[in-house]
């Protein structure tokens, strides 16, 4: 594992971390585009190239823009390239001023289509292997399934959650859980909230994922329902916690703006078994319908009617939530995604 000199290493049996240098005494990186990932990336070229020179590698996994350097050393040493394709290139840089262009832009989706061309194998996040196929018709392609994270969390530790989160027995909980970047739609929820209060006595949105910026953000410009006990914004939570919040929620949303990539939160909303509410884009189409969720328009009245319905609703709220449960259990079990990693390195040695 060849990563950036921050953040902490988590101990994996038979698994060796390498670290690049840190000449720019870089502490952390936000997630998404930045000139400190930049500078990081480029630290990642010379030691990948002195790795290739004096190792055997079957592969090379390259994750999101590090496929660039990977595939040209890759062909240089002439070993494999796995392009792991997280999001859409064009897609996630748009939302950055100097990439809106039209000339940005396309110059953007050029470089898309020469990594999927010259990779000798792409596994994307569920929802984007249209794009995939659309640039890159002949691409060995592979889309990722994602083990959905159990619903383990005990009783008597969601009873001590609820309390430290100041939330009274019995009020609605609806839960949000993910990043606070502008294409997860969180405007649009924020704008839902007033609606459902409204309607529903009590309820409360506990939004989980901000970073210190975010959190300030949101908690400025929507002070009325934070003050009102409406909105509670959470910090980032180590993934060993996330179980504990679901189990608190009685329903969970989803209300992405756009991108093509699912967010990865749908798989753990799912196996959690929890009534979802989540917008009609093609992302959520991938693994939800109408069989597993409430899906709506990104208008905030259409979400806050669709939370409010299976907030009174209880039995279309079980309904929904038994469904996703069993849909995750017979598709994103752990032993399916450990065979579906094997299959993807078999195959592209096999093709090598």
């Amino acid at each position: 594992m060849l990563t950036f000199p921050v953040g902490s290493t988590i101990e994996i049996p038979r698994v060796r971390y390498y670290r690049t240098a840190n000449p720019f005494r870089l502490r952390r990186v936000p997630i998404g585009f930045s000139m400190a990932k930049l500078l990081l990336n480029l630290t990642l070229i010379p030691e990948m190239a002195w790795r290739l020179a004096n190792g055997s590698y079957s592969c090379i996994h390259a994750v999101e823009e590090a496929a660039f350097p990977a595939i040209l050393l890759g062909h240089r040493f002439r070993v494999p390239v796995i392009y792991d394709m997280q999001s859409s290139l064009p897609e996630q840089l748009a939302k950055h001023l100097p990439f809106r262009t039209m000339v940005a832009q396309s110059a953007l989706r050029g470089l898309e289509r020469w990594l999927l061309r010259h990779a000798d194998s792409v596994v994307s996040s569920a929802g984007l292997a249209r794009g995939v196929r659309a640039a890159a018709p002949h691409a060995r392609l592979r889309e990722w399934r994602y083990a959905s994270l159990p619903p383990s969390a005990e009783p008597a530790e969601v009873e001590a959650l609820r309390r430290s989160l100041g939330i009274a027995p019995g009020r609605p909980v609806v839960l949000y859980s993910g990043t606070f970047e502008t294409y997860q739609g969180l405007p649009a929820l924020l704008a839902a909230m007033p609606h459902v209060r409204q309607e529903v006595t009590g309820v409360i949105f506990v939004l989980v994922g901000a970073d210190a910026k975010a959190r300030a953000a949101v908690e400025r410009e929507h002070a009325e329902l934070v003050r009102s006990g409406v909105l509670l914004v959470v910090d980032r939570q180590p993934r060993e916690k996330v179980p504990g919040f679901l189990a608190l929620a009685d329903v969970v949303v989803s209300p992405r703006a756009y991108g093509d990539n699912l967010p990865l939160k749908v798989f753990d909303y799912l196996a959690a078994g929890k009534p979802i509410v989540a917008t009609d884009v093609p992302a959520h189409r991938a693994v939800l319908n109408e069989e597993r969720a409430v899906l709506t328009r990104g208008w905030s009245p259409e979400i806050a009617s669709a939370i409010v319905r299976l907030l009174r609703d209880r039995e279309l709220a079980a309904r929904l939530g038994n469904a996703g449960r069993a849909y995750a259990e017979e598709r994103f079990g752990w032993f399916e995604f450990v065979r579906s990693v094997s299959e993807l390195y078999t195959e592209v040695n096999r093709a090598a």
